[in-house]
């Protein structure tokens, strides 16, 4: 098949082009390259069912394709708060294009949605039934409102034009290929404990968070995208709960140095618990995460430590 991957040379998408292209599949990837970065996607350049398109999903696209992955947003506080109305044109407009070009040429299309459509749940763990707890004018909404949006618009264009689609709500994912100072827990605590700083934890430490080793994640993709049973949505991530607290000393535990941890003040709307339930997912996919926290952390701290150095 021809697969579009919008968001291709982003952390999730990179992976994903990895693994299609490992299948025989021929990928396009699309980015402008915001988040996305060219080294992520350079070892695959000289292979011939890869190619890469430069462009933003802001703007309309057209390809014959098989199937669309729609991936491209910025989905870290510091990136996706930089400039919040490109953040909401890239979830609106992008899903959008997404999904007119999947009409046309009559492709499969997947959303990659975001447990953020939960907000700060009042229901725990998260169902795929929950409507979430969500501050539509908060410093957050660009990327909650946005990813909550688009997931309308999937389901309107299905209802209204058939189109065959796939939603996933994405619950924290990390591992290599994540930017140091995108702002998201793991990479930060890995960063901070490899330059020996203190690690910042935000808060009491106590708030929880399930953490997704990316290679399951891809999987779970995969799979759902195939499968015929349901268009979603569909809760993917790791129903293992961890605290703030835990995952640093984890982290400096494996790190170890002069790095200790320190405390600040919370941020506005940072949800207290974030748990997926992920029943359908097993029922439906057969699915679940298989990498345990503390090697998937070992691979991501072995990837940070030869990125930092410059390897």
């Amino acid at each position: 098949m021809r697969i579009l991957i919008t968001g291709g040379a982003g952390f999730l998408g990179s992976h994903l082009c990895d693994r299609l292209i490992a299948q025989g599949q021929e990928v396009v990837c699309l980015d402008n390259f915001f988040t996305g970065r060219k080294s992520n996607i350079r070892h695959l350049f000289g292979n011939p069912y890869f190619e890469v398109a430069r462009h933003d999903v802001i703007d309309p696209f057209m390809f014959e394709v098989d199937r669309i992955y729609n991936l491209a947003c910025p989905a870290s506080p510091p990136h996706y708060q930089y400039n919040p109305i490109k953040t909401m044109k890239t979830s609106v407009l992008g899903a959008m294009h997404s999904l007119g070009l999947a009409k046309r040429v009559k492709a499969r299309v997947f959303q990659a949605s975001t447990s953020e459509v939960y907000g700060d749940p009042l229901v725990h763990p998260q169902p795929e039934s929950y409507w979430g707890h969500v501050n539509p004018i908060g410093l957050r909404s660009c990327y909650d409102e946005g990813k909550r949006c688009a997931e309308t618009l999937f389901f309107d264009y299905h209802r209204e034009n058939g189109v065959d689609i796939r939603v996933v709500r994405i619950f924290n994912t990390y591992g290599p290929r994540m930017l140091a100072d995108d702002g998201r827990v793991v990479s930060n605590f890995i960063v901070q404990a490899l330059r020996g700083e203190d690690i910042t934890v935000y808060g009491d430490g106590s708030q929880t968070r399930s953490f997704c080793y990316v290679d399951d994640l891809v999987e779970g993709f995969l799979l759902f995208m195939e499968q015929e049973k349901s268009i979603g949505p569909m809760n993917l991530g790791n129903p293992g709960e961890f605290t703030m607290l835990q995952l640093a000393e984890l982290i400096l535990k494996k790190i170890g140095g002069p790095s200790r941890i320190t405390h600040k003040p919370l941020p506005t709307d940072d949800p207290k618990q974030r748990k997926p339930d992920i029943s359908l997912a097993r029922q439906i996919l057969g699915w679940e995460p298989k990498v345990p926290l503390e090697e998937g952390i070992e691979k991501t701290i072995a990837y940070f430590r030869a990125s930092l150095a410059g390897k």
